[in-house]
């Protein structure tokens, strides 16, 4: 699970890598050429989308996720046990919530791939709709099942990390 997080953060970072030498490119042939490149607005959409989705089970798993602990921090001082239970029951919660993303977007991934659906222009861009959604559908069941696992160890990464070092 955390070599497959991993691989999916490094292919994000690529897609950054690749949406900066698009940017660029276009701005460059847009400037120097008076010929922008044709989808790169859509492009845009989907690459930020792709990035995020690519890298977010990989920033659950080393617990950097955007969320407020000053709850659990303060309990971890008073009350280690406690505040152990309610990081687990977070991310329990955390988990159901990211499969329940993923039980809603697979319908949604089947239909564009079934329908050929696509975004952009008919005639000037167009770019298939399934990718995106197989990239939410895969990012959010194994997030799911990174945060299920630390449901069930209640082992949080990195171990540095000040709720662990009070105990939490």
């Amino acid at each position: 699970m955390s070599l497959v997080a991993k691989i999916a953060n490094a292919t994000g970072t690529l897609v950054v890598l690749a949406l900066v030498v698009l940017i660029n490119s276009d701005v460059v042939a847009r400037n120097l050429f008076n010929d922008p490149f044709e989808g790169t607005y859509e492009l845009v959409q989907f690459l930020m989308v792709m990035i995020v989705f690519l890298q977010l089970p990989d920033v659950i798993r080393i617990n950097r996720l955007t969320r407020s602990d000053g709850l659990l921090a303060v309990l971890a001082e008073r009350r280690p046990e406690i505040a152990r239970f309610f990081a687990r029951l977070i991310d329990a919660i955390s988990s159901v919530f990211m499969a329940l993303i993923a039980i809603a977007v697979w319908p949604e991934f089947l239909r564009s791939w079934d329908s050929g659906s696509f975004m952009g222009t008919p005639g000037i861009f167009t770019a298939p709709n399934w990718p995106i959604h197989l990239a939410i559908f895969c990012s959010c069941v194994l997030a799911a099942l990174i945060f299920l696992a630390k449901a069930i160890t209640g082992k949080r990464r990195p171990e540095r990390l000040h709720l662990e070092e009070s105990g939490a």
